[in-house]
């Protein structure tokens, strides 16, 4: 790990997420880090999946050094809204981060769910936007730090692959697909 990629996670674990309760409602806020130590806090997230013209959907390989369910299958981006920020704003933020993509993104539902990582003993307890859209063009250019490889594949694969190697994918990334493609993607 490089030292910029050490002081861009740091710096990620500083940020403040938004606490809810189990309405989804605002509650407070507490830091990235604190929201998942165990046993977790419930904050907002979101995750974007993205589908391309032929029905594909963009998976990402987390990348090692992520401090949550590193080198695990994942959609195509992950994260959380500032404290009171629009959850389509920050989405679109990330995913210029993480894979150097822009496209119009929609919501296409909301899950709650709590993971322990039994790698790194961080847990997920989020409630969780799913964001869809569709990318007509454009490659992504993935960070490093954020992403190891990407992949473009069906979701009947991705559904495949996952129940004969539950252990590669990540928690979320079932109900994420599910929402996603009961929303006519």
């Amino acid at each position: 790990m490089t030292d910029h990629q050490a002081r861009a996670l740091t710096d990620r674990e500083a940020l403040p997420v938004e606490l809810v309760d189990e309405a989804g409602r605002a509650v407070g806020a507490c830091p990235v880090a604190e929201a998942h130590t165990a046993p977790g806090r419930l904050h907002r997230a979101f995750s974007v999946l993205l589908f391309d013209e032929t029905g594909r959907v963009l998976l990402q390989q987390r990348a090692a050094v992520k401090t949550r369910f590193p080198l695990l299958w994942a959609n195509t981006c992950c994260g959380h809204p500032a404290p009171g920020e629009p959850v389509e704003a920050a989405a679109a933020v990330r995913l210029a981060e993480e894979l150097g993509l822009a496209t119009p993104l929609a919501e296409a539902g909301e899950f709650v769910y709590q993971a322990l990582d039994p790698v790194t003993g961080r847990v997920e307890y989020e409630w969780d936007h799913v964001l869809v859209g569709r990318l007509a063009a454009g490659v992504p250019h993935p960070d490093p730090a954020e992403v190891a490889a990407f992949e473009w594949i069906a979701p009947e694969a991705v559904q495949a692959a996952m129940a004969e190697h539950p252990d590669r994918y990540t928690p979320w990334l079932g109900p994420v697909l599910k929402i996603a493609t009961e929303a006519g993607f």
